[in-house]
């Protein structure tokens, strides 16, 4: 359960930080207040988490599905940019995410 908590933990994270470009300086209400929750949701989730997953492990996969799900974002939705170390930059990323997720830790 505690993996389940992490990742959705980065997946609200990505939904805050889409947020936060969204909000145009917290001008935008309705954006201000979705960032805001969810931002709430992310660190509620995360250290759920925590109780269970090494905080290395934890916070690596929580900022680095925050980071790679918001770039992928930003391609898809804000028309950024696609160069080929960009790409591989990601690639490199997400293997790093998933590698520790298959990592056994003695306190898992």
């Amino acid at each position: 359960m505690a993996w389940l908590y992490l990742i959705l933990a980065g997946m609200s994270e990505i939904v805050w930080a889409y947020g936060l470009k969204a909000t145009h300086g917290f001008t935008n209400l309705k954006w201000s207040v979705i960032t805001i929750i969810f931002m709430f949701v992310s660190f509620f989730l995360f250290a759920k988490s925590m109780k269970q997953i090494p905080i290395g492990t934890g916070y690596a996969v929580f900022t680095g599905i925050g980071a790679a799900g918001t770039a992928i974002i930003g391609i898809i939705f804000l028309n950024e940019g696609t160069g080929f170390l960009k790409m591989v930059s990601l690639t490199i990323l997400i293997l790093g995410i998933v590698g520790l997720k298959l990592v056994k830790d003695k306190k898992e």
